[in-house]
């Protein structure tokens, strides 16, 4: 019987042992596929170099900088898109507190009369403290003393006259007060002003040499 009948004829099993321990040296077995090859084996040649293509590898780099050049400006306008989201969202909330604020202009005008006439107390005393603490948190100010120098670009003249003892025009009447968030006005303060009168003659101060002479005069007593 050839061996290629006992091939044939052997129909069982195949038992491959697969443990990673051996059970008679009790060692570590290497895997097949890396273990070292036989005294027999055949050896792979080595991989033959290829050519590196130098026009290819010059129209690799360009596209690579094209891309990274691409990115970069990607992140750039990226950049000046949050800039720009953030700075309409900016103008957009203080749009949104200065209407608010506008609307409690009124109310705060109200306050002001009331607590000049002593008609603030009780709860609606606190109530109008409340608001005003609200309004200044926001950042409303207000403005307006009797005796600033009038400015018109912070002054609403309603009022004029002719007065003595000023150098300039000078609020003499607070109308209404003026509102502010920041150096920006919301509402002018409406005033009454007055300037020196143009009219009067002016104070004249005593001279040295006048005094002199005055001095020199001999009274009717001693006459």
């Amino acid at each position: 019987m050839t061996e290629s009948d006992r091939e044939t004829e052997h129909t069982g099993p195949t038992i491959r042992d697969k443990r990673r321990i051996d059970p008679e040296t009790y060692q570590v077995r290497e895997p097949q596929s890396a273990a070292a090859p036989g005294p027999g084996a055949p050896i792979d040649p080595p991989a033959p170099e290829v050519p590196v293509d130098t026009e290819e590898v010059t129209q690799l780099k360009t596209a690579l900088a094209d891309r990274t050049a691409d990115l970069q400006r990607l992140q750039a306008e990226y950049v000046n898109y949050k800039r720009r989201v953030d700075r309409d969202r900016d103008v957009a909330r203080k749009s949104g507190i200065e209407s608010v604020l506008k609307d409690l202009m009124s109310v705060l005008d109200d306050v002001r009369s009331a607590r000049e006439h002593g008609e603030l107390s009780g709860g609606f005393k606190a109530v109008a403290d409340e608001v005003e603490r609200v309004s200044a948190r926001y950042g409303l100010e207000t403005y307006g003393t009797k005796g600033d120098p009038f400015d018109p670009h912070i002054h609403e003249a309603l009022l004029h006259a002719h007065a003595e003892g000023i150098e300039g025009p000078t609020c003499v009447e607070i109308l209404q007060p003026g509102y502010r968030i920041g150096d920006r006005v919301v509402r002018p303060a409406r005033v009454a002003v007055a300037e020196p009168d143009p009219h009067a003659a002016p104070a004249e101060a005593a001279t040295p040499e006048a005094t002199t002479e005055a001095a020199d005069v001999p009274s009717d007593d001693e006459h």
